[in-house]
């Protein structure tokens, strides 16, 4: 065995782990019988934990996107890595609860999970065109079923029909985009493709040669794959109604791990093979980023549905993201990285109270069932109220000091006018997010909530709560690796 195999398989020890892990306990689940679900979410749990150790300590030497190896290894890839198994961590936690109702009591649940933390892992090391596609696909047929999981409610149902239809299209267009690049360039590795645009444009210059059309198609093509899945105006149809038929775990869990997986490949695409091209996507970037933001921001103004209104919410807060991804420098990179990660706190923070919010044994969604609550359950409303006042940006809270970055490295990268739009759709969305302290509040209560009592919801709502209130008293812990996550995607 070659020096070079042996140090790849050592570098996808987390990801072969993980895959095997997945397997064993897909058929514990079968054959186990009834009542092993918790015992298999809390496995799970284990699996996880030990895939994170594996990231950061079980790997052999660095690969860089500079090698020729379909894998990379670097400390991008890791952070990424850590930010999606967070996620996944702190899904089956909440979903602990979840599974114990028996209406939800399916051991598919936690696996379906592993395996589209799979698909992630292997979307944040790929090097070539084919792993990224098959990585994608592995990660979007888990979170099809995952959407669809409620097979006996309509809206579960008619969710997971929507995204597989419409996440299907943008696979089409992905692999056709791929299939594009590999013709113009004759090559699938990321470093391949940049040299052979580096060619091509080295002949326009010197024999004013056009540039092949084809190959810049196959790069649009590419980009609105990936602008489907971090749902970015205007491929963003599918985000509303799944994230409101969807289980609420799940909506927690698409609204962090694929989202962030899906933007940490697009920039590693744009910063490695298509460097050359950056003046071409630079210009679909600005359009989608402005208007995501506009989207995001006058879209949840009339929704009367929480899961709605948060789908509408993240829409916009993709359109921050890649405002800073515009500016294409290293330290716009590292502002995304921070956003990020203080953004899984936030929505995870969120999607954990309303699971905790039920009447009558269901779960309630729409914003008017909040009325009044802030006076029978005052740590729900504050918990609440912090998570709002931090997404709309609010000092001093983490969504402040997230948003603060973006926009100061898009107005340093020459972008004012879309930092400007940036600010303003802020100020619209902090209304509709002021909406729902305000009927916690102000107005009148209904019916009495069965809040209960579960430890799982309690701790990930404490933590994102301490993460969310007390990040201003120590931003390097999270700044620090950021920065060195970016310094690996632009060394």
């Amino acid at each position: 065995m070659s020096d070079a195999l042996l140090q790849q398989l050592q570098n996808l020890l987390p990801e072969g782990f993980l895959a095997v892990a997945a397997m064993l306990l897909l058929m514990a689940g079968v054959y186990g019988g009834k009542m092993v679900t918790q015992v298999i979410n809390v496995l799970a749990l284990l699996v996880l934990v030990i895939t994170a150790d594996l990231v950061f300590f079980g790997i052999g030497p660095s690969l860089d996107s500079g090698s020729a190896a379909p894998f990379i290894h670097d400390g991008f890839s890791v952070y990424g890595k850590v930010l999606v198994l967070v996620g996944a961590l702190f899904t089956l936690v909440m979903g602990s609860h979840w599974l114990s109702q028996p209406e939800n009591d399916r051991f598919e649940f936690p696996i379906l999970i592993l395996f589209s933390v799979l698909g992630m892992m292997l979307m944040l090391s790929a090097n070539d065109m084919l792993t990224v596609y098959l990585s994608l696909e592995l990660a979007s047929l888990s979170q099809y079923v995952l959407a669809a999981f409620q097979r006996d409610r309509t809206r579960s149902t008619e969710a997971g029909l929507k995204y597989f239809v419409l996440g299907s299209l943008a696979s089409g267009m992905l692999l056709f985009g791929i299939s594009l690049v590999y013709g113009y360039t004759g090559t699938i590795e990321f470093n391949g493709i940049s040299s052979v645009i580096a060619g091509y444009q080295g002949q326009m210059a010197a024999l004013a040669t056009p540039f092949p059309y084809g190959l810049t198609l196959g790069m649009v093509l590419l980009l609105v794959g990936f602008c489907f899945k971090i749902s970015a105006a205007p491929f963003h149809m599918w985000s509303p109604d799944v994230y409101e038929g969807a289980p609420t775990p799940v909506t927690a869990f698409f609204s962090v791990a694929p989202k962030i997986a899906a933007m940490l490949l697009l920039m590693r695409l744009l910063a490695t093979p298509f460097a050359g091209l950056q003046e071409q996507w630079q210009q679909i970037i600005f359009a989608v980023s402005a208007l995501s933001m506009l989207v995001g921001a006058f879209g949840a103004l009339r929704q009367q549905n929480i899961k709605r209104l948060l789908a509408y919410s993240s829409i916009g807060h993709v359109g921050y993201v890649l405002m800073a991804v515009l500016v294409a420098k290293q330290a716009g990179y590292a502002a995304v990285l921070i956003y990020l990660g203080l953004y899984l706190f936030m929505s995870l923070g969120t999607f954990a109270l309303l699971l905790m919010m039920r009447r009558n044994g269901d779960y309630v969604e729409a914003i008017t069932d909040l009325a009044g609550i802030s006076r029978v359950h005052p740590w729900f409303a504050f918990c609440m109220a912090m998570f709002m006042f931090s997404m709309a940006g609010i000092p001093p809270l983490a969504g402040f000091f997230a948003k603060l970055w973006v926009f100061t490295e898009a107005v340093r990268g020459g972008y004012v006018w879309l930092a400007v739009l940036g600010v303003l759709s802020s100020v619209v969305a902090a209304y509709y997010y002021l909406r729902l302290v305000k009927v916690m509040y102000f107005d009148e209560g209904g019916d009495a909530y069965e809040l209960p009592s579960s430890l799982s919801l309690g701790m990930v709502v404490g933590l994102c709560a301490v993460v969310t209130l007390l990040f201003i008293l120590s931003p390097m812990s999270l700044v620090a690796p950021a920065t060195t996550a970016a310094q690996a995607l632009l060394p």
